[in-house]
């Protein structure tokens, strides 16, 4: 058989497995529009301006404001984030440049293995931990702050592991054209390394904030589960994951429909942050060229 007979043979599955991945993600969104659309036509903009979250299966007897949680959901993703990818950043440059062999060896395997770790337990540690803690210093505990803080936990694996390999990536010629130039290690981490691998860095951050935002019972243990505007690092509000996973499996009628719109929100942001994150792309591979 001839290469160019093989390689059609195996464009084949290849794209009947893009094409079932296109299908399934159009899928889940026209189930999540179709779902919503009796909250919009029923509920409409009080979705957005009611007075706070009581629901109940009929729109005219209940409240279904979504906003707080839309913004507890952003706070809580953009505190883990902000702080997740300065010390994951950190932790890729130890592990690449500055460990001995042996010890980035290890350090790598113990990354690896906070990355596999389940949520759940991460939320059990905030729970029986964190949550102490931060009680003994301002009650509850249960807080925007311990949320963020078991979520940078949870994502900075994910920061490390791609920005190290973002790193790996960057030809040496780069590296020893630096060396012969005189830079020192840091000039060569600065100047060389870091511009080449921003995209697989920036790559990195966005993984890390999709799990952040879509991350479920981790937040459910530790946030405190009270619908409200954020006002301050240390108050319980309420993430839309976790308003979803208390509240599915006995909502019915209008609520259903408003849950599910929750989830359709969910799904918008992730949307943008992939648009924002390709839009980047873009205006990177302009500048590399």
């Amino acid at each position: 058989m001839s290469p160019q007979r093989s390689e059609q043979l195996l464009l084949i599955p290849l794209r009947l497995a893009a094409m079932s991945a296109a299908v399934i993600c159009f899928l889940i969104v026209a189930l999540l529009v179709l779902e919503s659309l009796p909250a919009l036509n029923n509920i409409g903009w009080r979705l957005l301006s009611d007075a706070n979250w009581r629901p109940t299966p009929a729109a005219a007897d209940g409240a279904f404001r979504v906003t707080p949680m839309v913004v507890a959901t952003l706070v809580i993703t953009a505190g883990a984030v902000l702080l997740a990818a300065p010390l994951g950043l950190a932790s890729a440059l130890f592990c690449r440049f500055y460990a001995s062999p042996s010890v980035a060896v290890v350090y790598r395997r113990l990354v690896e293995l906070l990355a596999g770790i389940p949520g759940v337990i991460y939320g059990f540690w905030g729970l029986v931990v964190l949550v102490p803690l931060l009680g003994a210093w301002r009650p509850p505990g249960a807080s925007l702050l311990a949320a963020s803080l078991v979520l940078a936990l949870m994502i900075l694996p994910t920061v490390a592991l791609i920005s190290e390999s973002a790193m790996r990536a960057v030809p040496q010629r780069y590296v020893r054209a630096a060396a012969a130039l005189g830079l020192s290690r840091w000039g060569t981490i600065r100047s060389v390394i870091l511009p080449s691998a921003r995209r697989g860095i920036l790559t990195a951050v966005i993984l890390a904030t999709g799990r952040a935002i879509g991350e479920t019972l981790a937040v459910v243990m530790v946030v405190g589960n009270i619908v409200r505007f954020p006002s301050g690092l240390m108050e319980p509000v309420r993430a839309l994951t976790g308003n979803i996973a208390l509240e599915m499996g006995y909502a019915s009628g209008d609520h259903r429909s408003a849950l599910f719109f929750s989830g359709l929100v969910l799904t918008g942001l992730v949307m943008v942050l992939v648009l924002f994150a390709n839009r980047l792309g873009h205006r990177g591979a302009i500048s590399d060229a």
